[in-house]
């Protein structure tokens, strides 16, 4: 029996696959980027862009802070953040000095000699490193404007642009509420990271998630990585780290939840991610029918500046005609 799509815009989507058409898909797949243990060591960059042979997109500094990419882009599918701030000071979880030397979470030195970096009221330098992705929606609104049918759901509930029907048009661009999709200047297409979709297909994991040195880009099926991430939350929380946080998790949040998401040790806006974000085409049956009615009351009155006249013209030459 063919499954009938459902094509929601938004709400809770429980099997985005199947309702994309796919009959019978194999188990949602995803990544959960544990950010409290990456390293910035960029392996992931390196290795998406070898694999998915993307073209080198600038090597300066700028000047701000390590970070030597900026952001996501047509020619940047993973992009490792540098974020630098000032951390208030961290007792060890049984309230007594971590030993000398120790790091702990969140990359904070408990040792007595600062070297200088001891600000004024406290705190220490930390480093937030995290590695950015297309978050593959479950409500995806660059592939509900897509004009070509370019951008498509596969049966792993991934988003995957395919470069060869791409038009570029540019609708998926600000379409998008996390700003990942680009289109490249040299010709216009769009492109974005398709979670290596070749390499799923033949059974093997993402580049990104095979080279990543500390895991902290771990790829499964996404109920599971749901599963873990929550798992070390509680465990973090227990050790003290009770600035934790999962982000993209919730089937329930703005876009039905990610095909890939966080555990943040701070804010979301901390790392250059909207707090809130909301599928943009989530309105847009409401916005056709209030488009309808308006058309509507439109031709309504159209006509009634036509039939309201030609009324009143008649029943006056009809008065006329009595009075002669």
């Amino acid at each position: 029996m063919t499954h009938q799509p459902h094509h929601l815009l938004s709400g809770v989507e429980p099997d985005p696959a199947r309702d994309a058409g796919h009959d019978d898909p194999p188990p949602r797949v995803g990544f959960f980027t544990d950010t409290s243990v990456c390293i910035g060591c960029k392996a992931c960059e390196v290795a998406c862009k070898e694999w998915n042979a993307l073209p080198e997109d600038g090597l300066s500094l700028t000047g701000m802070s390590y970070d030597n990419t900026q952001g996501l882009g047509a020619s940047t599918w993973r992009h490792v953040a540098f974020i630098e701030q000032q951390a208030p000071p961290r007792p060890a979880p049984d309230g007594a000095p971590g030993p000398e030397g120790r790091t702990e979470l969140p990359l904070v030195a408990d040792a007595p000699d600062d070297r200088g970096r001891q600000a004024a009221g406290g705190g220490e330098l930390r480093w937030l490193m995290s590695s950015d992705v297309c978050k593959h929606c479950t409500h995806a609104a660059c592939l509900d404007v897509c004009p070509t049918g370019s951008l498509f759901r596969t049966e792993f509930g991934t988003v995957v642009v395919q470069e060869d029907i791409c038009n570029g048009c540019g609708y998926c661009v600000p379409a998008c509420p996390y700003g990942v999709i680009e289109q490249r200047p040299s010709d216009g297409r769009a492109f974005k990271c398709t979670l290596c979709y070749d390499r799923l297909g033949a059974g093997q994991e993402p580049a990104c998630a095979k080279a990543c040195p500390t895991e902290s880009i771990q790829f499964g099926p996404l109920d599971e990585l749901r599963e873990r991430a929550a798992r070390r939350v509680e465990r973090l929380h227990e050790t003290g780290v009770t600035e934790a946080r999962l982000y993209g998790h919730d089937p329930a949040d703005g876009v039905g939840g990610d095909g890939a998401f966080f555990l943040l040790l701070d804010e979301p806006e901390v790392y250059g991610l909207p707090p809130d974000p909301v599928v943009t085409t989530r309105d847009l049956p409401a916005m056709w029918k209030h488009a309808a009615t308006a058309a509507l009351a439109l031709a309504g009155g159209f006509a009634l500046s036509f039939t309201v006249p030609a009324l009143l013209g008649r029943g006056g030459s009809g008065a006329a005609g009595g009075r002669r």
